[in-house]
């Protein structure tokens, strides 16, 4: 019992992990040390660089006065307009880096908010393309674990997202990137902890929080912490898992990080009430539902989504600014190239006409090809057609001839010697060899059925139902209206393999209690159906047919005719065919009138 609340407790937890590395993790985060530069003094400077012209300077000063206002305030739309400020400062200049890595930024930042991570991957996949043309290894691992980061939000996850942060991980080691592989470890503890394999997520978090305590990174030890607890709460460990989670909690309380603190709070509340402290949990539920109101429906939350909205009005009337003037551009421009058209009209037309007739000549000679393919596609159906049965003809021959005979004689030996053989062979004896002539008669009269080459169409089907019933439970039916012309050999053949088909299916995958054969002729057509009350298939996707229904197509279709199957699950199968009377019969002139 206590395994499967654990199990229970790990699962909802693991589906929130996608929220809390969305709106917490944001990559790189800015890590101001003691003593940095007050905002108002950055505001100064940069006052004098925007009068100095100093725009490289410029970008890196609203950068850094970005990572301040997250510092001061957590998630807030001053650090986006620092962010914006720097980058539009490093296009000015040309610098693509500078540009590129605010890329980063802002995609990270939007990361935070779910509402707007469609504007983070835009940011993300923009930098990435600039970053993998200019072959820069760093930027190119802090994309992949902003990707990574985006990605663990679905549900379920990539199955290949381990092995792409293990291959990420691998290319931090390499370009000796430590803060790069550190937040790589934290987002594979992730991983195991969400895939239930608390040990491996305990061995990742673990090296994780060692680096990130080295590089003195307090938003990714708060996160490690709370994986900790995590492990802790996996293992049934309330108290470890609180205090994981206290730690955690202090510095994401010193980083403002508001979205943090809220998961925090609730995971607190999920382990007192595991304990059976409700009253703290009681406690701990209250500042979960304050954080998220925080975070979630504050006015600094909405004027960021409504900035970037704003961001996209602008652009988009900046481009329909461009649009209009292309277009008055190529106004003037169809205005020049007019004159140059009216006197190409003449030689234009004359080239139009030979090319309709060239077009003209091309396409009978297209459809003369495609007839003369259809007429090989017909002959190679015909002589494979003919090979069959041929094939079947010979074989039916020597089991009939030969292997039929030699059973015969058999049976005779024995029944003229019975009177030296004990009882106890004697019956069996006759018995296996009664059986095997049967069955030899029936696999040979299955290859080339007697009553078809001697009585026709009819006799034969009725012949081929009468048998069926004699060894399935399945009760088959033939019925027959109109008269039958005299059919080519040819034509009977394969109308006979077409319902043996059918009904062989029928009888293999059906499971049905009754199966109908029913067979309609008039002057034009040969109607024929056949219908069972069995589990019905999909005929379309349903990989148990096997070749037989292709055969059955193609014979369909070297008569001319068409095939059509009806299915649904529980109410059986349909399977009607339409032949045309003219190609079926000896004489086409003798078809009755």
């Amino acid at each position: 019992m206590r395994s499967f609340l654990r199990y229970k407790l790990l699962r909802k937890e693991c589906l929130s992990l996608i929220l809390l590395l969305v709106v917490s993790s944001v990559w790189p985060k800015v890590q101001a040390s003691p003593g940095s530069v007050p905002i108002d003094s950055v505001k100064t400077q940069i006052r004098q660089l925007v009068e100095d012209k100093d725009y490289i300077k410029l970008a890196q000063a609203y950068e850094h006065l970005g990572g301040l206002y997250q510092q001061q305030y957590g998630y807030n739309k001053y650090t986006l307009d620092a962010y914006f400020n720097g980058m539009k400062y490093y296009h000015l200049r040309g610098d693509s880096l500078g540009y590129f890595n605010i890329h980063i930024k802002i995609g990270d930042y939007y990361t935070q908010d779910v509402f707007m991570q469609p504007y983070a991957k835009k940011y993300l996949n923009k930098a990435l393309q600039y970053f993998k043309r200019t072959h820069n290894g760093p930027k190119i691992i802090e994309c992949r674990l902003a990707f990574a980061n985006l990605a663990q939000k679905k549900d379920p996850i990539p199955k290949s997202l381990i092995t792409e942060l293990r291959q990420t991980e691998q290319m931090s080691v390499l370009y000796k990137q430590d803060y790069s592989q550190a937040y790589a470890q934290n987002l594979l503890a992730n991983m195991y902890l969400r895939n239930k394999q608390p040990d491996s997520a305990q061995y990742f978090v673990s090296r994780s929080l060692g680096m990130a305590q080295r590089l003195d990174i307090n938003w990714l030890i708060a996160l490690n912490y709370f994986y900790l607890g995590l492990v802790e709460q996996f293992r049934d460990h309330s108290d470890a898992a609180i205090a994981a989670y206290r730690k955690s909690y202090q510095l994401a309380e010193a980083e403002k990080n508001v979205a943090m603190m809220r998961e925090l709070s609730r995971h607190t509340a999920d382990s007192y009430s595991h304990k059976g402290d409700y009253k703290k949990a009681y406690e701990s539920a209250l500042k979960t539902l304050d954080f998220t109101n925080q975070f979630y429906y504050s006015e600094q939350t909405k004027s960021i989504r409504l900035q970037e909205l704003d961001s996209q009005v602008k652009t988009l009337a900046v481009e329909k600014q461009l649009v209009e003037e292309q277009s008055r551009h190529q106004h003037m421009l169809n205005l020049m190239l007019a004159g140059g058209l009216v006197i190409s009209v003449l030689g234009v037309f004359a080239l139009i006409f030979g090319r309709r007739q060239q077009k003209l000549i091309n396409h009978q000679q297209t459809v003369i090809a495609q007839q003369q393919i259809r007429d090989l596609e017909l002959k190679s159906l015909q002589a494979m057609i003919e090979g069959q049965e041929s094939e079947r003809s010979r074989i039916a021959r020597d089991l009939h001839d030969g292997l039929g005979i030699q059973l015969s004689r058999i049976k005779l030996f024995v029944e003229a010697h019975q009177e030296q053989l004990p009882l106890s062979v004697k019956e069996p004896l006759n018995q296996f060899l009664d059986e095997a002539c049967t069955e030899t008669r029936l696999i040979s009269s299955d290859l080339r059925p007697y009553a078809l080459s001697t009585f026709g169409l009819i006799p034969a089907l009725e012949d081929l139902v009468q048998k069926l019933n004699l060894v399935n439970e399945t009760a088959l039916t033939l019925e027959h209206y109109g008269e039958v012309p005299d059919l080519g050999d040819e034509a009977s053949v394969m109308i006979y393999r077409v319902i043996q088909e059918l009904l062989n299916n029928a009888l293999k995958h059906a499971e049905a209690e009754t199966i109908t054969v029913q067979m309609m002729t008039n002057d034009e057509t040969v109607l024929i159906s056949v219908d069972d009350d069995g589990k019905g298939a999909d005929f379309e996707t349903d990989s148990s047919k096997g070749n037989g229904i292709a055969n059955i197509k193609s014979r369909i279709a070297y008569l001319g005719g068409q095939v059509m199957w009806q299915s649904e699950p529980d109410k059986g199968t349909s399977v009607m065919i339409s032949l045309p009377m003219q190609k079926l019969v000896k004489n086409p002139s003798r078809v009755p009138v």
